[in-house]
């Protein structure tokens, strides 16, 4: 792997510079040479020293195959106890309790042959037919769990051919006597009888013996195979405490260890001290790591005097730029209010002249002076719509929970002539209690309103929905939907640039500066103003604000009592022109004529 101190060490040994020492300054080099020598020196301690993963993969191999060894053993001994165990509880022990069942149906059928060669009564029989199905019922299941070649499978079948005998000698005839009078031919046969059973007997203790002794066998075997497997176990765990054991130092002395004083150095130099160096050691990555850093903290100690420098550059150049910004917005609030008289003059005596000399003026003399008196009108509209909009964040800046369903209603009452004349529909959600500029938030919805009622549809009364919900981040997001003559899409961002018009003077009145306005208040107040293009019937106007105090209402929560004069005057959004008691005129940039 070639690191960067690598290289460094190559080029400081062979003499080159490397990109970083091309910038052309002394101090670059100066970083370039003493990087190639700590890489050199890396270079040549790591040479011989394993590498981390390299002493990782030797040391999880070995005990991979110590584990592997272990877990065969166990698996096998588990194995072996597993099947000893069940042929222990499969076969053994059943065909214990089988032989112990088949004694029990032989031996009452001889008591009820007895019984009945006695008296001749029928119930007596009972015993003795049970008891042959039970004989040949255990006899088959102990057929099933005994191999015939041992030795108890050789009892099963001598045992089978003795009760053979004893019910052809005695059992049969004497079950096959008429009932109602004791049988003579089992008091005759008794002795016989009596022999050839305790042969009988003497099988079924030969089975049950020879039984005994395999389940014996089985349990001792068991036993064995347990102790056996314990021992594993304990070898196991063992081992793994000793692997354990050994991978924890290990790791402690090869690994943790160069890696804390590594980390100790980092933290050192992180907490200001560029002139501590960084020590290599532990394996061979580790140490290249160690060596890279030594290298990043001589080129970042270089760098940080440039760095520093640019900073202080930067920040003279910021406080000039705010020095500049502050004489800017200054001069042009200085220059508003000062072309306001030279206008005012203009027009006063423009009006005067024609006052006063209207039987010498003809018909295009006074035109002459109604163009004059009109461009006077409207510089005076324009340089107080600069006003205002450069007056945004400047001159209002008190941020206060606004409730915006009584500043909504106030900005409703001040156009209230403007909706009777257009019948307007003016409707809105519940509105909420945001955060901002009562005067600010109220010149927003005055001209976003009064554009709505200007750009109106001549086939149709406006209709005008104030919307408002939640966002996903918190923040409340407002419409304004009008049913107007709307806006195309392509126009979209255009529209809230300011002087951009999307129609002549003479079919809408305004200055251009409405909407660039409002996008500034919105801004201003830390949200997003967007023209929905999704909304085909009319014009719809989305922006965010913050969230207020929600608990608070018309009672604490500010009502914007002064948007009257804001929504009437100055830099209406819409430019109501008189509507709203002044004489703004803005142009909202709709439709989609230029």
């Amino acid at each position: 792997m070639t690191t960067e101190a690598g290289r460094a060490g190559q080029a400081g040994e062979a003499g080159e510079t490397t990109p970083a020492d091309e910038t052309g300054e002394a101090g670059d080099e100066t970083a370039g040479a003493a990087a190639g020598t700590a890489g050199a020196a890396a270079g040549r301690t790591s040479a011989g020293a394993w590498t981390t993963r390299r002493r990782l993969t030797v040391g999880a191999t070995a005990s991979l195959l110590v584990l592997t060894l272990l877990a065969g053993t166990g698996t096998w001994v588990l194995t072996r106890s597993g099947t000893i165990s069940d042929r222990l509880v499969d076969r053994n022990t059943p065909a214990l309790v089988g032989s112990v069942r088949l004694e029990s149906a032989l031996v009452n059928q001889e008591s009820g042959i007895r019984g009945y060669g006695l008296t001749g009564e029928p119930s007596f029989l009972e015993p003795y037919t049970a008891g042959l199905a039970d004989q040949r019922t255990y006899t088959d299941q102990l057929r099933t769990l005994i191999d015939g070649g041992s030795s108890a499978g050789r009892d099963l079948d001598l045992l089978g051919q003795r009760a053979a005998d004893w019910q052809e000698f005695l059992a049969r005839p004497v079950a096959d006597a008429p009932p109602g009078a004791p049988v003579p031919l089992a008091t005759e046969r008794a002795v016989g009888g009596k022999a050839r059973f305790d042969a009988i007997r003497a099988a079924l203790t030969s089975l049950q013996t020879d039984l005994g002794r395999s389940r014996d066998d089985t349990r001792a075997e068991l036993d064995r195979f347990q102790r056996l497997r314990d021992g594993v176990f304990v070898v196991i765990a063992a081992l793994i405490a000793a692997l354990a054991a050994l991978v924890f130092t290990g790791l402690r002395r090869g690994i943790n260890r160069p890696l804390e004083r590594l980390s100790a150095d980092v933290r050192t130099v992180a907490a200001g001290a560029f002139e501590h160096p960084v020590a290599a050691s532990g394996p061979a990555d580790i140490q290249r790591l160690a060596t890279d850093v030594e290298v990043m903290r001589r080129r970042l100690a270089h760098q940080l005097a440039r760095a520093d420098a640019a900073r202080a550059r930067l920040d003279q150049q910021a406080e000039e730029l705010r020095r500049s910004n502050a004489e800017l917005e200054q001069f042009a609030y200085v220059a508003s209010h000062d072309l306001q008289e030279p206008l005012r003059k203009v027009a006063s005596f423009c009006q005067l002249l024609e006052r006063r000399y209207a039987a010498s003026l003809d018909d295009r003399a006074r035109q002459y002076i109604g163009y004059a008196v009109d461009g006077a009108n409207r510089m005076q509209v324009l340089i107080n719509e600069l006003l205002s909009f450069s007056r945004v964040g400047r001159v209002h800046a008190e941020h206060r929970p606004v409730d915006t369903e009584a500043l909504f209603a106030r900005t409703a009452e001040s156009l209230s002539e403007s909706l009777r004349e257009t019948g307007a529909e003016l409707t809105h959600d519940p509105l909420p209690v945001v955060d901002g500029d009562p005067a600010l938030l109220g010149m927003l919805l005055g001209n976003l309103l009064s554009n709505a009622l200007k750009f109106r549809s001549p086939h149709r009364p406006p209709r005008i929905h104030l919307g408002a919900r939640r966002g996903d981040d918190g923040r409340w997001q407002l419409s304004i939907a009008d049913n107007g003559i709307g806006i195309a899409p392509e126009y979209a961002q255009k529209v809230f640039v300011i002087f951009q018009r999307l129609h002549t003077r003479d079919e809408y009145p305004g200055t251009g500066i409405g909407l660039a306005l409002c996008k500034k208040v919105v801004e201003y107040h830390g949200g997003t103003i967007t023209l929905d293009t999704e909304h085909r019937e009319g014009t719809r106007i989305v922006f965010t604000l913050a969230p207020g105090d929600d608990t608070a209402g018309a009672g604490t929560a500010d009502t914007g009592t002064d948007t009257g004069t804001d929504t009437g005057t100055g830099t209406g959004h819409g430019g109501h022109g008189g509507h709203g008691g002044g004489p703004a005129a803005e142009d909202p940039l709709k439709g989609s004529s230029s």
